[in-house]
């Protein structure tokens, strides 16, 4: 976690094996697009979303044929996933005994009876329930009170349902407050970290393309982040849902709470430059898609700010003329040609964390 940073200590929840809240790392997560009815091809995405990152996936679950599915997508995959539960309670009972959380919408799942069922649910089961507020389907009482959705009617919500869970003395619960305007949800989580201890999963929801609601999720999930608001993440994109993940790491690593996988610092490029900075940097992140590990990268471009950067960095570049110099581990190392930076600096990332690994496992013995 940045030293920054404060954030707010929460209660801790367990989805599956990972625990949200607390003291516990920001997990990350995404949710299928697929029809959950084709249990291949869910499972093949959630594998997908796995590898990219994800710590939690979302599965739609709209019917009793979709719950049958969620069942058998269950006994494929190895990562928590979240029963995503619209309308009908019914169906939250259907996949209680399997699902690692249910999510209901306070908005659409009906009157406290029902509620009070699927919590009996959860707790026959061990399961948490995220209660997710969404400024588009709010309950219709708020909607004629309000007229317009704002922050204090996400809270209103939210803390509706917060008192029916307080009267079944349920707090195995986190609590999601989502719109798409940025300054509505900021606000709205503000308010809601004020008055709960329950873990606050963030998202700007319906944030839009992949370049709109990557501006819009690191504004808005950023700034929560930073004021130290916040326990589990979704970046929701109308892109592929890897996108989402690749995203939300990313927004983790700038802030320097969590890291994963090569962190490339780069220059914007100018006619400074002594090789091609973008299509060097486009490269190697498609080269480094398979890395996990945590390892710093810089590449600049010129000798300007070059040096100070590579001696901060595990492997670091600096354009030169003739030839570039290759800094490991902030010491000068070599110099290599613009025709091989590539290949050269792949091999030497790939070849410091095989040290690396082996390091550990003789440590370890």
């Amino acid at each position: 976690m940045s030293e920054w940073i404060k954030r707010k200590e929460t209660k801790a929840v367990s989805v599956g094996d990972v625990l949200v809240g607390g003291k516990n790392p920001i997990s990350v997560q995404s949710m299928t697009n697929t029809d959950t009815c084709d249990v291949i091809s869910t499972v093949n995405q959630i594998n997908d979303l796995e590898a990219a990152g994800a710590d939690i996936v979302r599965v739609s679950v709209p019917g009793f044929d979709e719950a049958k599915a969620f069942k058998e997508i269950k006994k494929a995959v190895n990562i928590p996933i979240v029963a995503d539960i619209h309308f009908d309670y019914k169906i939250a009972l259907e996949v209680a005994d399997t699902a690692d959380c249910l999510r209901i919408n306070p908005g659409n799942i009906g009157k406290e009876d029902r509620v009070r069922e699927v919590i009996n649910a959860a707790i026959d089961n061990n399961i948490p329930i995220r209660v997710g507020v969404n400024a588009g389907s709010l309950e219709k009482s708020l909607q004629k009170k309000y007229v317009e959705p704002n922050e204090d009617a996400l809270v209103e919500s939210a803390l509706r349902h917060v008192d029916i869970l307080d009267k079944f003395n349920f707090d195995n619960y986190k609590m999601s407050l989502k719109a798409s305007n940025i300054e509505m949800t900021v606000e709205a989580y503000r308010k809601i970290s004020d008055l709960i201890d329950q873990p606050l999963h963030l998202g700007i929801t319906e944030a839009g393309s992949y370049r709109a609601g990557t501006v819009k999720s690191s504004i808005g999930v950023g700034m929560l982040l930073s004021e130290g608001i916040g326990d589990t993440i979704r970046i929701s994109l109308a892109s592929d849902p890897v996108d989402e993940i690749k995203i939300g790491w990313d927004i983790l690593k700038s802030l320097n709470i969590r890291s994963r996988g090569v962190k490339i610092i780069a220059c914007p490029s100018c006619s400074r430059q002594n090789f091609n900075v973008i299509e060097v940097v486009n490269e190697l992140e498609e080269r480094f898609e398979d890395i996990s590990e945590d390892i710093e990268v810089a590449i600049i471009g010129c000798y300007v700010n070059g040096p100070g950067e590579s001696k901060a960095a595990d492997i670091g570049l600096t354009g030169a003329s003739p030839k570039n110099l290759l800094y490991i581990d902030g010491v000068p190392d070599r110099k290599i040609s613009s025709e091989k930076l590539i290949e050269e600096i792949e091999a030497q990332v790939r070849e410091k964390l095989s040290l690396r690994d082996n390091s550990d496992i003789i440590v370890r013995s």
